[in-house]
């Protein structure tokens, strides 16, 4: 499958045909690893790394990844570049396309990372916005199919703040892979109705179901239960208000209970803060995999700088 020369936004702009291929290139390349053996597929290449949030996996996998098969990463952080400052996003794209072969972007505005990929001319990857996540869900996806040997069909139900990336990502990854999809969450923090609506588009061509619910009943017979934390970054000032609408949606040794399965598996993006959206206990029980999927972030972002710039 040819993905080269591709940018990577968001997972509506791929087929389920292509994730899966990124998916099982990401577990070729995981094997490869553990086997001593890295790749030149991005020898020659520089590779922009553009952060207004910071990260510890999305920077280290990122970096890694590109050392591994060869490449050359600058990181530029918050400060270090006048990205929509004093340059606008526009021009900095046509600067950075003209000097690197590939740009990272982690920050707030999806529309930041869709004018680079616009302008840039080279393939950009969006390694999180306030809208997406997608190379977060390439890596749950990795862990999910290690652990269950496949996704199609598996109940997968998130727990928390339901309009934030994760929740949009999630529901539009499991839509476009037959995974059945239960965002639980107040009212107040239901995902938006277009991000909805496009993903249970996705899923009537894969046979999968989205329910949105507020109803905590609705883990029953879930095959992971996943979360996040409850106040994204930029949202400090709300911290107080979330964790008072988001109490009762704490996922705890009886939620995982509830689900009625000995073989669910619990899953968090990270980082977590434990005693809010996830108890202690539930996180560093042997059903849980979240370093699993930690580390998945690396393999999969790899498979996606292989296939998009790779030689």
């Amino acid at each position: 499958m040819n993905l080269k020369g591709r940018s990577f936004l968001t997972l509506k702009d791929f087929t389920p045909d292509e994730i899966e291929y990124l998916i099982d290139l990401a577990a070729e390349l995981k094997a490869k690893k553990k086997q001593g053996i890295t790749g030149n597929s991005l020898k020659g290449k520089n590779i922009a790394l553009i952060f207004e949030k910071p990260s510890t996996r999305t920077r280290c996998a990122f970096a890694v990844a590109c050392n591994d098969e060869g490449g050359y990463h600058e990181y530029l952080g918050k400060k270090e570049i006048q990205l929509g400052g004093k340059e606008s996003v526009e021009d900095t794209a046509r600067v950075l396309g003209r000097m690197f072969d590939g740009i990272e972007y982690r920050g707030f505005s999806h529309k930041n990372v869709e004018l680079l990929a616009k302008y840039s001319g080279v393939p950009v990857w969006n390694g999180l916005t306030d809208e997406y996540h997608p190379t977060q869900i390439l890596a749950d996806f990795l862990t999910l199919k290690e652990h269950f040997g496949y996704l199609k069909g598996l109940n997968f139900v998130f727990v928390g703040d339901g309009r934030n990336n994760m929740a949009n990502s999630l529901m539009i990854g499991c839509g476009k892979m037959g995974l059945n999809c239960t965002i639980i969450a107040p009212k107040a923090l239901w995902p938006n109705e277009d991000v909805v609506d496009v993903s249970r588009s996705y899923a009537q061509a894969s046979g999968a179901v989205i329910t949105v619910t507020e109803d905590m009943a609705a883990v029953k017979d879930a095959d992971c239960i996943y979360t996040d934390v409850w106040c994204s970054m930029g949202e400090e000032d709300k911290a107080a208000e979330r964790v008072a609408l988001l109490r009762p949606y704490q996922v705890n040794a009886g939620v995982m209970k509830a689900s009625g399965k000995d073989t669910t598996v619990f899953m968090h993006c990270l980082p977590a803060v434990k005693g809010n959206e996830v108890t202690e206990d539930v996180f560093e029980a042997d059903y849980s995999i979240v370093f699993d999927e930690a580390e998945n972030r690396m393999h999969t972002i790899k498979a996606v700088m292989v296939a998009t710039l790779g030689d």
